[in-house]
């Protein structure tokens, strides 16, 4: 799933100089003010991320599509979605409450399954939102000392001075009205209602040089954040940080899933890593593959795990150990989902597609 989120930071960084030149003779819209086309294609576009949402399948991707499949991938059919920038990660805590986050600062939310959306924070809005958060709360005296203060105030005039362009790379919420969306630079905030106000929580990580955040998850009794460089968090409620977690590794990664009591991580080159003790520890997982492992989700008491070279994997055994699953032909991959049943649906650079399984030899 980062994998691709990641190739889709240097496509934006492109398709922002292309339309900066041709804006003006072609009566260019921003793409945060035009709602996403609707296309009888648009199931076979690039999706970078699925959701679960009550017996629905929930999947985002390019040009603001958002898909819904009530058979579990079966049939495809298109939500309404009021913006057209590229989408990355969603997540469902409830049937019907869900959120959606993307490129150019962009969070969506749905209360209805995700068949409407509406924006509730963009790359216009984000800047201010974390300048203006971190302003009353130097005045109240949140942020230390005057030197620490000012420290913070300067990091988030810095992070305001990026313009719109920063995205949001994941989203959990552990209930309706809490959660956290994660990105580039550091990028964390966290809402207490639903989204309707987010608070930067920047000076709540061990994150000095401003590492990329890829993924945000509770596994194995804990909550996590991966990133770049081996960077990975995890939640203190002692010290109300995300503290660094030492790892045998210094490559990206790009994904958290939980394992029963266990918890894993996983990301370039087919490295992942186990951790049965809440992230204490932490031991490498031989998983075959030696390209990126982009996306992991829970089925049938199973844990898939999926490969930007269209890999299939299956550990029964809480993540110790995994096995290839066949997939019928290469399917490079961004995001796996339990649809029920024995079905999982992928999503990758080829659309989406629906495994069923239970009928595997």
């Amino acid at each position: 799933m980062a994998m691709f989120r990641s190739m889709l930071l240097s496509a934006a960084a492109a398709l922002a100089l292309l339309t900066a030149t041709g804006a003006a003779a072609e009566g260019f819209r921003d793409l945060l003010d035009t709602p996403a086309e609707a296309s009888p294609l648009a199931a076979r576009t690039l999706f970078n991320g699925l959701a679960v949402a009550g017996g629905r399948v929930v999947a985002v991707g390019q040009r603001g599509h958002i898909m819904l499949s009530d058979n579990r991938g079966t049939t495809w059919r298109q939500a309404q979605v009021p913006v057209s920038t590229d989408l990355v990660a969603v997540h469902f805590p409830t049937p019907r409450q869900g959120w959606a986050v993307g490129h150019d600062g962009v969070v969506l939310h749905s209360a209805d399954g995700g068949e409407t959306w509406m924006r509730q924070l963009d790359g216009r809005t984000l800047g201010k939102t974390v300048t203006a958060a971190y302003s009353a709360m130097a005045a109240a005296g949140e942020l230390g000392d005057a030197d620490q203060a000012a420290a913070i105030l300067a990091d988030a005039e810095r992070f305001a001075a990026q313009g719109v362009d920063t995205p949001i790379l994941d989203v959990w919420f552990a209930d309706e009205k809490h959660g956290f969306v994660v990105g580039a630079f550091n990028l964390i905030l966290k809402t207490e209602d639903g989204g309707q106000t987010w608070r930067p929580w920047f000076h709540r990580t061990d994150n000095p040089r401003g590492l990329h955040f890829y993924a945000v998850r509770p596994a194995g009794g804990a909550l996590f954040i991966a990133g770049e460089q081996g960077l990975l968090l995890r939640w203190n409620p002692e010290t109300l940080r995300f503290a660094a977690v030492e790892l045998p590794y210094n490559g990206t990664l790009f994904g958290i899933a939980g394992a029963g009591d266990a918890a894993v991580v996983f990301g370039l080159r087919g490295n992942a890593f186990r951790s049965a003790d809440g992230g204490v520890t932490w031991d490498k997982v031989e998983t075959g593959v030696q390209v990126g492992l982009t996306g992991a989700a829970g089925a049938d008491g199973r844990l898939l795990m999926v490969s930007q070279a269209g890999h299939l994997l299956v550990s029964a055994d809480g993540g110790q150990h995994f096995q290839p699953a066949p997939v019928g032909g290469p399917l490079p991959a961004a995001a796996v989902a339990d649809a029920g049943n024995g079905v999982v649906v992928i999503a990758g650079p080829r659309g989406l597609r629906a495994l069923d399984l239970s009928r595997a030899p």
